[in-house]
């Protein structure tokens, strides 16, 4: 549906925002409200730790205001997501932005405050019944005592803040302003080059047109490769050096302790990844084959084995079609799917200053929403797939948990969304009879294992030995860095990818290194979906199972949700690498 201006877009279409804010005049009323907490919450420095009645009160102080902060902010950035060219949601963003600065500043005291209590005096509020909802808080933070340090310590830690993200920003600023990438003449079209621009590029059919793009694009890091090298050594020994200062036995470590996940996980992963990398080089070996080249190359690695058959899915098709694919996670599920669709959930077409893209968002006590721009085609079917999966992980936790424990954290963000993709794929697979969507579809499954876990587990192999190194005394050099990333890729990829090293300049352009030990959650991620999947068909309760998975929330760390929906992160590596052999192998029969 193509629209020249919002208002011709029927209600239907359009998420419901009236359900945060009626109006305008009721977010400034709030506004107002959340604002005047803040001598309050100034005033608990005195008196939250007294006793448990004290600190029940204070800590439902500090959640109203949150919560109240949360909807100021939530209304404004969606209203403004609208139309980002609308002046008034540019203001109230930025005013929600500001108070959320105030508000921070007068809590600023709380942690460094209860970290200060005796050891027995914090254990008796953890054991308060009246703090029930606070108790996994408290653990938490009782948890991170042993890296706290003296108060002087902590002082000069904090003036450290100022510039120890100095290095990202480096790179930030060099990689998204300073670089230039230029352009390619290729048949006597020009095309202009930018991180968006090449990715399109590397999915075009045309061979040479990539490999023009492919070699343009990486000589600009090679030209840039000694600046980037020293903000990435720069960045790893920052990593190094809070980890030592906090008493972690490792920066892997320090990176892992808020998720209270166990760095075995992180070496399980890597393991179980490498013992399956057959599967990744028969992937590559019938890449190869199928694009009937000789030597395959990186910039062949994206290059479309199947183009899309001529289908066209409405929107009102695609919300049937999810609703279908998705009756074995129960009749409750699908019921709450149908609400979403008639009660003002999404957002669904494209219209004129609107935020591309899609996502999930809302806030606790309202319904989620989710936003797309549906173009009748299948990737916004599974776009409608995955965006629903993130906004029913919302809806079951707010139904199930109170404010302060119903936000989830990012180790698990993805499995909803992509246990609703997979079992769509599977859907699909089994509903549509038409040969080359098939191909597609399989070929779209296969690729999804290949960058999510694969490629994330390989960027997370890096980033493990390159902190190892400089742990370890070794300078990260450009060429210590080249050499490590160009025998990963050569590790991955297998013996049917050539040997052009132009590759070796990747690791040059990958932000998330700036933060580091964060991409393996993608791999996890993904696995565990994959698993999920795999026991919803053949484990007799998987589904109630599923469910207490959604409603957890953040009540508890994120391994142990799992472990309660049965998911064991190892086992679940080794189930979606045979899932992606499976996969490969019903590919390769189709493709005869």
């Amino acid at each position: 549906m193509n629209a020249a201006d919002r208002s011709q877009i029927p209600a239907q279409y359009k998420w419901r925002l009236e359900d945060i804010f009626a109006e305008n005049a009721q977010w400034e009323e709030e506004f107002a409200r959340t604002e005047a907490l803040i001598p309050a919450l100034e005033a608990l420095r005195t008196n939250i730790a007294e006793n448990v009645q004290t600190m029940r009160e204070g800590l439902q102080t500090i959640d109203k205001a949150s919560w109240q902060l949360e909807r100021l902010y939530v209304y404004a950035r969606m209203r403004r997501d609208e139309d980002g060219k609308d002046s008034l949601y540019q203001g109230l963003s930025s005013r929600a932005q500001t108070l959320a600065v105030k508000l921070s500043e007068a809590l600023a005291f709380l942690d460094p405050l209860l970290l200060s209590l005796e050891e027995q005096t914090l254990e008796r509020y953890i054991q308060a019944p009246e703090l029930a909802e606070y108790a996994f808080m408290l653990k938490n933070l009782q948890r991170s005592k042993a890296h706290i340090l003296d108060e002087k310590s902590e002082k000069l830690l904090s003036m450290a803040g100022d510039f120890s993200g100095g290095a990202q920003e480096i790179f930030t600023m060099l990689n998204n302003a300073d670089l230039k990438f230029g352009s390619i003449e290729h048949e006597g079209v020009t095309y202009e080059l930018s991180h968006a621009k090449y990715l399109s590029l590397m999915q075009e059919p045309d061979r040479a047109l990539r490999e023009k793009a492919y070699r343009k694009f990486y000589s600009v890091f090679q030209d840039h490769i000694n600046t980037i090298t020293a903000a990435y050594a720069t960045s790893v020994k920052k990593d190094v050096f809070y980890a030592k200062a906090r008493n972690h036995a490792s920066a892997m470590s320090k990176a892992l302790f808020a998720d209270n996940v166990p760095v075995s996980v992180y070496h399980d992963l890597i393991r179980a990844v490498h013992e399956n990398l057959d599967t990744m080089h028969d992937y590559v070996q019938l890449r190869k084959d199928l694009l009937g080249q000789s030597e395959l190359e990186m910039f062949d690695i994206y290059a479309p084995l199947i183009t899309e058959a001529n289908a066209e899915y409405t929107y009102e098709q695609a919300q049937e079609m999810v609703v279908d694919a998705l009756q074995v996670l129960g009749q409750d599920y699908t019921d709450m799917l149908r609400r979403a669709y008639r009660e003002g959930w999404i957002d669904v077409y494209e219209t004129p200053g609107k935020r591309s893209g899609a996502y999930s968002w809302g806030v606790y006590g309202t319904h989620p929403y989710v936003l797309l721009n549906h173009r009748n085609d299948l990737n916004s079917v599974f776009t409608l797939a995955h965006e629903l999966g993130h906004a029913m992980h919302t809806y079951y936790a707010d139904e199930a948990q109170p404010y302060s424990l119903a936000g989830y954290p990012i180790f698990v963000a993805e499995v909803a969304s992509t246990v609703n993709e997979i079992l769509l794929t599977k859907h699909l697979l089994k509903t549509v009879e038409d040969k080359t969507m098939r191909q597609y579809i399989l070929n779209h499954y296969i690729d999804q294992f290949r960058s999510t876990v694969l490629r994330q587990t390989m960027f997370a192999e890096f980033e493990m030995k390159s902190h190892e190194m400089a742990e370890n005394g070794e300078a990260l050099t450009v060429q210590s860095l080249c050499d490590l990333y160009y025998d990963l890729n050569r590790q991955y990829h297998g013996d049917a990818m050539g040997q052009d090293k132009t590759i070796q300049y990747e690791w040059a352009r990958v932000p998330h290194f700036y933060t580091a030990f964060y991409v393996y959650k993608y791999a996890t991620g993904f696995a565990c979906a994959s698993a999920i999947v795999r026991k919803l068909e053949t484990e007799p309760g998987m589904t109630e199972k599923y469910r207490r998975f959604l409603q957890a929330g953040g009540s508890d760390y994120p391994m142990e949700v799992l472990a309660a929906a049965g998911i064991d992160v190892g086992e679940a590596v080794t189930l979606c690498m045979q899932e992606f052999k499976d996969a490969l192998i019903q590919f390769k029969t189709l493709m005869k």
